[in-house]
């Protein structure tokens, strides 16, 4: 089967009653639609239609109530909305469950305002495919010869390209090809009967549909990326390619991959406008933020800029919120050390984390996440280089072949490059989870995060067995708070008593704000569930919510050396984004498939 553009096939959602209840095919279909501004055609509406027409089964079958002795006893109904511009390409059908006495049905498009005592397609801005002689009409009484009469049991398709204007029509699952063109904006799912016993069901793309739309969205969505990429740039000098680097120089540096960011600049011949002890500072108190260690990071970042947080009260109360959060976890340093089985290694394994819902993750944090990998062979190819450039008498052959790799995977020479660098590296990065999940004991995790797991020739050291204990322990106390140690539970509720009278204080120097409100109430709230993990307020117990916290915290530092709180790079992906939505409100159908995440996965 055929996907469409998020991934899943679109027979396979229908066929899937469990899938069916938790993911919406519509939205499938049309990820670029926001229904809040657009909604999208559902049903047929009960309060726009001829009074001939009878709707049941959630309206969404029609049958006729009228006479049927000519045409004026015609009668039409439209959907409950017009088709939004951001759906790209828009298809519906309707099955023909009878075809009534004389068959004259019409399936097509309207206008709001057209008369519903016609058939579409006999008024300006309609537009039909009739059944009883497989003519089209396009806005006129006059038909012309377009495709095979259709009756019952026959299932009849509408497709509108909203890029191009032109609608086409699908008999039984083949395409019938185009039947109008330079269609206006607006238009409404339409469909009229003429005689007794005629009755329809429409699928606006609730059930699996006969004709298998998701090829020609494929197409539609290679086109435009083209049309994309192949724009013309006029570079004689090399100006843009210039720009780039810059760009992504700045992106590298703002966000602290130090040994990336050293890699790319010698091969791009960038600078920094920092110096390398600020980068590496603000690497590792970001690492102590993402790892849940937020007492350390403050405390690191007291260090390191004295004077930052205290101006800056504001983000020195999100900081302490956040570490009352991670003592809840159990991740923060104050509370694990309190737990003697815990406090031996500096992994964050007793912390249960929920899997963030990719739909709802940043293009900014995907390009961020995807860096994380190509760091550690940014890092593995410095120790090449620096083998060779020593003049070491070691060959290229006596070097591994993994830092042979990440020697290659490096040499980062233009945008094109680090793409290929960052699509890689998130699957490798994948391959490495699965490999985790595999383990006895989070190997992986252990050794990124600097644990005392070695494991060597297919075995585990002493100390391994003990980590591996560590982890059995650390799983049976999952669904504990801080740990499952008293000591710290006291502690956490200490620390709470004082960010309470943080919070008053605040107010009194600087006046109600409601977002530190808020944000405290919600921290706290936490607390009143047995399992927090498990409650509406459990998000906050996700890793993926360090990743705000990590980034105000980053920005501050930057901003207090006047350098910029945000790099280029993700001001040029917020713009793109906001010009694709601006593409949706005014109408341009290509918005559908032009979307920014598909570059950044």
């Amino acid at each position: 089967m055929a996907e469409n553009g998020a991934g899943i096939g679109i027979g396979e959602i229908g066929k899937n009653s469990s899938n069916s209840s938790l993911v919406d095919p519509l939205k499938l279909l049309y990820p670029a639609v926001n229904e809040e501004e657009t909604p999208l055609p559902r049903s047929w509406s009960p309060k726009d239609k001829y009074n001939f027409i009878g709707l049941s089964q959630n309206n969404l079958r029609v049958h006729y109530k009228g006479t049927g002795k000519t045409h004026k006893d015609a009668a039409s109904v439209r959907a409950t909305h017009p088709i939004p511009a951001a759906c790209g390409l828009y298809y519906f059908e309707v099955k023909i469950v009878s075809k009534g006495r004389d068959g004259y049905m019409g399936i097509g498009l309207s206008s709001q305002g057209v008369n519903n005592n016609r058939l579409p397609g006999w008024d300006k801005h309609s537009y039909g495919y009739h059944g009883d002689d497989g003519h089209s009409f396009c806005s006129s009484g006059t038909g012309q010869p377009y495709g095979p009469t259709f009756t019952t049991g026959d299932v009849i398709g509408c497709g509108i390209n909203l890029i191009d204007g032109t609608c086409f029509y699908t008999k039984n699952g083949h395409n019938l090809g185009i039947a109008f063109t330079d269609l206006p904006p607006n238009l409404y799912p339409t469909v009229g009967l003429q005689t007794p016993g005629e009755v329809v069901d429409a699928n606006f793309g609730q059930s699996p549909f006969v004709f298998d739309i998701t090829d020609m969205m494929k197409e539609m969505r290679a086109r435009t990326r083209s049309t994309i990429e192949k724009f013309p740039v006029a570079d004689s000098k090399g100006e843009w390619q210039t720009t780039l680097q810059r760009v992504v120089s700045t992106y590298l540096v703002h966000h602290g991959y130090c040994a990336t960011a050293e890699s790319f600049a010698r091969n791009t011949g960038q600078s920094f406008d920092e110096e390398l002890t600020s980068i590496k500072n603000r690497q590792r108190i970001q690492k102590l933020v993402l790892a849940g260690r937020m007492g350390e990071a403050i405390e690191t970042t007291k260090t390191l800029y004295p004077g930052l947080l205290e101006r800056n009260s504001n983000l020195l109360f999100m900081l302490k919120v956040r570490q009352f959060i991670e003592m809840v976890n159990g991740t923060d340093s104050e509370v694990k050390s309190l737990h003697p089985r815990l406090s031996k290694s500096s992994t964050s394994w007793c912390s249960p984390s929920v899997s963030p819902n990719r739909s709802t993750v940043s293009p900014q944090t995907s390009l961020h996440r995807s860096l994380l990998h190509s760091e550690s062979i940014a890092s593995s190819s410095n120790a090449v280089s620096n083998k060779q450039s020593s003049g070491s008498s070691s060959t290229s052959s006596e070097l591994s072949t993994a830092e042979m790799n990440a020697a290659n995977s490096a040499r980062l020479m233009n945008g094109a490059q680090l793409s290929r660098v960052i699509r890689d590296s998130e699957e490798d990065m994948e391959i490495g989870c699965q490999e985790e999940q595999e383990n006895g004991v989070h190997v992986c995790k252990s050794v990124r995060n600097g644990s005392a797991a070695h494991y060597m020739n297919g075995s585990y050291s002493d100390e391994d067995m003990d980590t591996e204990e560590t982890e059995i322990e650390c799983r049976s106390k999952r669904r504990q708070l801080c740990g499952g140690s008293e000591t710290a539970v006291e502690r956490m509720l200490q620390f709470g008593r004082e960010l309470q009278a943080m919070s008053v204080q605040l107010k009194r120097e600087h006046g109600k704000n409601e977002s530190n409100k808020t944000m405290l109430q919600d921290a706290f709230s936490l607390l009143a569930y047995a399992d927090p993990w498990s409650s509406p307020v459990g998000y906050q117990l996700d890793a993926v919510q360090r990743e705000p916290v990590c980034a105000a915290l980053n920005s501050a530092i930057l901003e207090s050396h006047n350098l910029p709180r945000q790099p280029p790079l993700e001001l040029a992906l917020g713009q793109a984004m906001q010009c694709v939505q601006l593409m949706s409100k005014v109408g341009i159908g290509s918005c559908s498939f032009a979307s920014i995440e598909d570059y950044l996965h």
